[in-house]
């Protein structure tokens, strides 16, 4: 009996579980079994190996073939097996020497022609084969730079199955011919899939927000939301915008992420592993570098936003804003039970979806933007009555918000309509997002220092009890807003909120700890009730 095994990978959300492919030859009828929990991609899989093979010169052996997938236990699907099971059959019928697959992990999928067609996923699919100690892997040709970001790992990257079978049995590899000039390479369409959220509205732009088309200079006026901006790009802090249409709260929603310091070498992994899994990895930029946006339309589903769909989940658009923004323009126009869903993403960091098919946890540490107006009109305002919605209109518009989601935002501030003046005046420009930048990044690094050796990155992440305990403010700086908890206008966890909204307006000014001034100004950006204190920080005052 001919006997073969190599490796392939099964993802799990976007982690990954090194799978042994096992052949097998015996006499008798020629037939091909497929066991292992394979879904109907992957048994589809028996027709696209065999023709491969074919096809590339190779004879498929005419016997009792069976190929299992070890563990057995673990759902499987995709077509990422293909290239593992066809080296695995050659090696059963002795084309390729058996002892050389079995310490290679394989990831792709093969085209009838033989050619190896990227799937989603190769970097968490290669961080799960470090993990378990692999050093050789073999990927698609066009996936083979994604492949790469994992150290300690050597990538083959193979465009068919012609030239990884030379490669194995050390004969010469043969050339391919080469795609006509002009046209796009059909094997790059397997890095962005259909349906996974980009049509409808939900994807990472990275990079794209850094450029000089969004900047914060361009927005007119708007000092406390300006201000409000900066205070959640220092501390990761989530933001409520509310104010009339055309008051700019999309355009500063949209230059959040050009004063966001670049994400680091384990940040950027993180993110890249959640859209490579989405298939959203921009072609010839395999690593995310800068805070992704996402921007779901309203109409968005529960599991658009928090991550599902049918069989393995997918991730959803807090993960795909995971390291970065996630922007709900229209917010109360969302379903409630869509809001709702937010809450233990917004406090745990992650997201657990459970499914028949299996649990699946995706990371969403992001960073939340709600913009709305302040009722179905716009026009509603203390100062003028251009409104004419009914009061009870208005109630039920802004209950669609509902307390326990509000709770949750840090910030709060209101967008004033900007007058005459600001939008005529000449040559007043407000400060660029490099200017802003460079505080947001001089922050930063004042918490990082602060939070050496904790698992925490952002004042917005720890927890209450440790800020208490180890990160207190200035003797009786705090009074006012405990005095909030008691009047009931602070829930506990409101309190704990404000006091690290007031760390992070510390060190943006500069100072050791959190004193009066910058509790007031937390309060103030916290409950939305001006309290005296000018809203300005540090080098902007």
């Amino acid at each position: 009996m001919g006997f073969a095994r190599t490796c392939s990978v099964a993802l799990v959300g976007v982690e990954g579980v090194v799978v042994e492919v096992q052949a097998g030859l015996e006499p008798g009828v020629a037939a091909f079994t497929l066991v292992g929990l394979p879904d109907k991609s992957l048994t589809e899989s028996k027709d696209r190996v065999r023709a491969a093979v074919v096809n590339s010169g190779g004879e498929w052996p005419q016997k009792k073939l069976t190929v299992g997938l070890s563990p057995a236990s673990v759902p499987k699907g995709g077509s990422g097996f293909d290239l593992a099971i066809a080296c695995a059959v050659l090696g059963a019928a002795e084309r390729i020497d058996p002892r050389v697959l079995a310490d290679i992990v394989m990831i792709g999928e093969l085209g009838l022609d033989g050619r190896v067609r990227p799937v989603r996923g190769v970097l968490p699919a290669v961080l799960a084969a470090a993990d378990a100690g692999y050093e050789q892997v073999v990927v698609p040709e066009c996936a083979a730079v994604e492949a790469a970001l994992v150290p300690g790992v050597s990538v083959l990257g193979v465009r068919s199955l012609r030239q990884l079978v030379a490669v194995l049995t050390d004969e010469p590899v043969p050339e391919e011919d080469p795609d006509e000039q002009g046209r796009p390479d059909p094997l790059l369409a397997g890095l962005r899939m259909p349906g996974t959220g980009a049509a409808t509205g939900i994807h990472g732009v990275g990079a794209a927000h850094l450029d000089l088309g969004h900047d914060l200079a361009d927005v007119v006026g708007q000092l406390s939301a300006r201000t409000a901006v900066e205070v959640a790009a220092a501390g990761g802090h989530h933001l409520f915008l509310e104010g009339p249409p055309g008051a700019g709260k999309t355009m500063l929603a949209e230059r959040l992420p050009a004063v966001l310091p670049r994400l680091g070498q384990d940040e950027s992994l993180e993110v890249t592993a959640v859209h490579s899994v989405a298939g959203l990895l921009p072609a010839g930029k395999p690593l995310v570098d800068a805070a992704p946006y996402c921007a779901p339309h309203h109409s968005a589903t529960m599991q658009a936003l928090v991550g599902g769909g049918q069989g393995i989940a997918r991730p959803g658009a807090v993960s795909l804003a995971h390291r970065g923004v996630l922007f709900l323009d229209e917010a109360p126009e969302f379903s409630s039970q869509a809001l709702d869903a937010l809450r233990q993403p917004l406090e745990a960091g992650h997201v657990v979806i459970a499914r028949s098919a299996g649990v699946v946890r995706f990371p969403a540490r992001f960073l939340m933007v709600l913009a709305a107006n302040p009722c179905p009109c716009g026009r509603f305002s203390q100062r003028d009555t251009l409104c004419e919605c009914p009061p009870a209109r208005i109630r039920r518009y802004q209950a669609r918000l509902s307390g326990p989601l509000l709770d949750r935002v840090d910030l709060r501030v209101e967008v004033e309509p900007v007058t005459r003046a600001e939008l005529t005046v000449r040559g007043a420009r407000g400060e660029s997002s490099r200017a802003v930048a460079d505080r947001v990044h001089a922050a930063r690094e004042r918490s990082a220092t602060r939070l050496t050796g904790t698992p925490w990155r952002t004042n917005s992440e720890v927890p209450g009890r440790e800020l208490r305990s180890h990160w207190q403010a200035v003797p009786g700086a705090m009074e006012e807003a405990e005095r909030g908890l008691e009047r009931g206008v602070l829930s506990a966890r409101g309190l704990d909120r404000v006091l690290r909204v007031a760390w992070t307006v510390a060190d943006l000014s500069g100072h050791d700890r959190p004193d009066a001034g910058d509790v007031a100004l937390a309060l103030q950006l916290r409950t939305g009730v001006p309290r005296g204190v000018p809203m300005m920080i540090g080098a902007s005052a």
